[in-house]
């Protein structure tokens, strides 16, 4: 299928087709449609399915078809969990809509607010804002949101994650009650389901994917290694030919800043992207991993899900997550788009449990990288030597049972143990 038979308005077509797309992914072959029908959607997909496009094409293409008035009244909300997440939406609604006359803005914390309200005072027609600074731009009276005909809340479990879900409750009781809904998560815990529940009315489900698998695009693979020795694999990986750029996750903020440093003195620049952060360095370091002035960029997982760059080659876990979906997310920042990519994770000891988890949950045993020049010294890797010179290691949680005893064979021993 292409693009040509989803019924898009012409200056739509013409857009993507600027944009160097041809062919929808199956989220967009199945959600524009039940978006430009009108009905309410319930979208549950992996990050780096082209969830954005699925609901920014049919949106341009409604409000494109309402009637004009004469000041600009906001009459769609994108509500998402994180600033880059926001930037990037509104990036993807401008680029998609630049031959209509339809004008969007982005307004999240971190920022003084005086740009963003000049912006709103000016009028716009679709708004994609972050909850916290939504929260308060309403309160003082500075947005309106009583013309929205389109609600989209994007990355609902992530919201979840993020201790935003009573925001998104306050924020939805000051929509109009009869407006159209679409509800994207990648996960569908209890709590996120209830809260559809609440928000949608006879809403069509699309779901391209199992709930918490990984991308059948991207190449995974575990190194089994001690905590004292991941700078050095990590500068040993990053100097691979194969390495053009690389997503570099850490657990902590602090963690995220001493690779950093440890990788200059190494001779490898890089910038971290955390909390910390103001947003104007943030978003400096985002646009220099972008642009390729840096090929290395460390991250917290507030960009787990907050990054959308389809050229990046790998993705390295550093530090192991201690959510195993966040393992999910983490990785779907490559091989997005149907494009391939590669996923490095370092495990030492004390991540083994974790190890165990994220393989429960996406269903897969990883595949562990033997030979590199940091091996680990963690108890339980078993070496075990086979004819013509070949070697296996066992993995720290594999289970080795030997084969019940029996009766010497004649004309020689045992046949001593299965592995």
């Amino acid at each position: 299928m292409t693009f040509n038979e989803l019924n898009l308005a012409a200056p739509l077509l013409k857009a993507l087709q600027d944009e160097g797309y041809t062919n929808p992914t199956p989220i967009q072959e199945q959600a524009i449609p039940i978006i430009l029908n009108k009905k309410d959607l319930l979208g549950c997909a992996q990050t780096g399915t082209g969830k954005t496009a699925a609901f920014a094409l049919p949106m341009l293409q409604l409000l494109s078809e309402l009637p004009k008035e004469g000041h600009r009244n906001i009459k769609a909300l994108v509500l998402t969990p994180t600033r880059e997440l926001a930037i990037q939406i509104a990036e993807s609604f401008a680029a998609y809509g630049k031959h209509l006359a339809i004008k969007n803005t982005v307004i999240f914390g971190g920022v003084p607010q005086g740009a963003q309200v000049a912006e709103i005072r000016r009028g716009v027609d679709i708004l994609i804002a972050t909850p916290g600074r939504l929260l308060d731009l309403m309160q003082q009276g500075i947005v309106n949101l009583s013309h929205i005909s389109l609600f989209v809340l994007d990355e609902a479990d992530r919201m979840l994650d993020m201790g935003f879900i009573h925001d998104v409750k306050k924020v939805v009781q000051k929509l109009p009650l009869h407006r159209q809904n679409l509800f994207f998560s990648a996960t569908m815990p209890p709590e996120i389901q209830k809260l559809a529940d609440i928000i949608l009315v006879k809403a069509e489900k699309v779901e391209v994917t199992p709930v918490s698998s990984t991308a059948e695009t991207i190449d995974q693979s575990i190194y089994f290694v001690d905590k004292k020795d991941k700078r050095n694999l990590l500068t040993h990986l990053l100097k691979g030919k194969d390495v053009t750029s690389a997503l570099v996750f850490t657990r902590t903020k602090h963690g995220a800043d001493k690779v950093v440093i440890n990788l200059g003195k190494d001779g490898i620049k890089a910038e971290a992207i955390h909390g910390n952060k103001s947003q104007t360095a943030r978003q400096r370091a985002l646009n220099n991993f972008k642009t390729g002035q840096i090929k290395v960029l460390i991250a917290t997982d507030i960009a787990a899900r907050g990054i959308d760059i389809e050229a990046i080659s790998h993705i390295i876990n550093y530090e192991l997550p201690e959510v195993p979906e966040t393992y999910v997310h983490r990785i779907g920042r490559t091989g997005r788009a149907m494009a391939t990519g590669t996923a490095f994770s370092f495990c030492d000891e004390d991540e083994l449990d974790l190890l165990k988890q994220i393989e429960k949950l996406t269903r897969i045993k990883i595949p562990v990288v033997t030979g590199h020049p940091y091996p680990s010294s963690m108890s339980g890797i078993v070496k075990i030597n086979l004819p013509k010179g070949k070697d296996v290691v066992l993995r720290p949680d594999a289970q080795v049972h030997p084969r019940p005893s029996r009766p010497k064979q004649a004309g020689g021993g045992s046949r001593g143990k299965r592995w």
